[in-house]
């Protein structure tokens, strides 16, 4: 994070109250895809008495940094202390520390809600076209039906293709690699969702 941002940390003391910063992060992680609207933004400025809303971008840029650390890179309780350089009051780490912790395990449930999801193979049926015409190259006619467990839709959809003898051999060469691909993962995945910076605030 650019050091620069955390002369603006300060300013979360102005709230006098730990259920105001909690107000705050809450709704930039509310906000995390849209930004905040001007009327959460005016809000916000009251609730730290700004006079004009000048020095809020960068603060509240500062804190959506925060939020996606906790939210998308694998760090646990004794990390989030680090996060902070010396410069930052131990008052303000104690506070930011306790709310960052209080809310990562929801924030991490949500960042998984968030990522795209891809359909998954429920079944596969075949059977061979062509068997009754002549000078015709055999084809099995492929029917996957997947399951779409999305939030959005829920459900099943069919999709069916043809394949040749030919189509089939390069296919089955690419399930085999994709095969020790997956046995050579296994035992390395770590599972931990990637941080993606945005500059909404």
């Amino acid at each position: 994070m650019d050091h620069s941002l955390w002369e603006h940390l300060p300013l979360l003391l102005r709230s006098n109250s730990k259920e105001s910063v909690e107000y705050i992060l809450q709704s930039l992680w509310r906000t995390r895809k849209t930004g905040l609207d001007p009327a959460e933004r005016h809000i916000i400025g009251e609730i730290l008495q700004l006079p004009n809303d000048s020095d809020l971008d960068p603060l509240l840029v500062c804190l959506r940094v925060l939020i996606r650390r906790c939210a998308y890179e694998n760090v646990n309780k004794d990390e989030i202390q680090k996060l902070f350089p010396p410069e930052v009051s131990p008052e303000l780490q104690r506070l930011l520390i306790l709310l960052l912790q209080k809310f990562q395990r929801e924030w991490r449930d949500d960042a998984l809600k968030d990522q795209v999801t891809i359909p998954r193979l429920k079944a596969m049926t075949w059977n061979m076209a062509n068997q009754d015409i002549e000078l015709t190259d055999p084809v099995a006619v492929i029917n996957l039906k997947l399951q779409d467990d999305t939030q959005s839709l829920q459900g099943e959809s069919d999709v069916k293709f043809q394949l040749t003898k030919d189509t089939l051999e390069t296919m089955l060469r690419s399930m085999y690699y994709i095969r020790d691909q997956l046995s050579g993962m296994e035992e390395n995945s770590n599972g931990h969702l990637q941080a993606h910076e945005t500059s909404t605030v």
